[in-house]
């Protein structure tokens, strides 16, 4: 459901686009931590769902970053975070 919309406003943008590009997974990640986030408002001791978000959380931030790097512009990266509404890393 909130998949589909994410993919909606991606494929709005460019139709060529796959499912395996780097502004799909930073999306597909993005529904995962907000998923995660609201089960660990629910149970505050479940550790294992911690450390997965942990691990997420990760893994977009180095998507983030590599998209910024790929991108000489910061145009898509901008746009990208404010779609999403993210906060910006601190990358020079």
């Amino acid at each position: 459901m909130v998949k589909n919309l994410f993919i909606s406003v991606i494929s709005q943008e460019k139709k060529e686009e796959k499912r395996g590009s780097v502004e799909f997974q930073i999306v597909n990640f993005t529904n995962k931590i907000k998923r995660l986030t609201s089960h660990l408002e629910l149970h505050r001791k479940d550790y294992l769902s911690q450390r997965g978000l942990r691990k997420i959380l990760g893994k977009r931030q180095r998507l983030l970053s590599y998209l910024l790097k790929k991108k000489k512009n910061r145009v898509g990266y901008k746009e990208l975070i404010s779609k999403l509404d993210i906060r910006e890393s601190k990358i020079p």
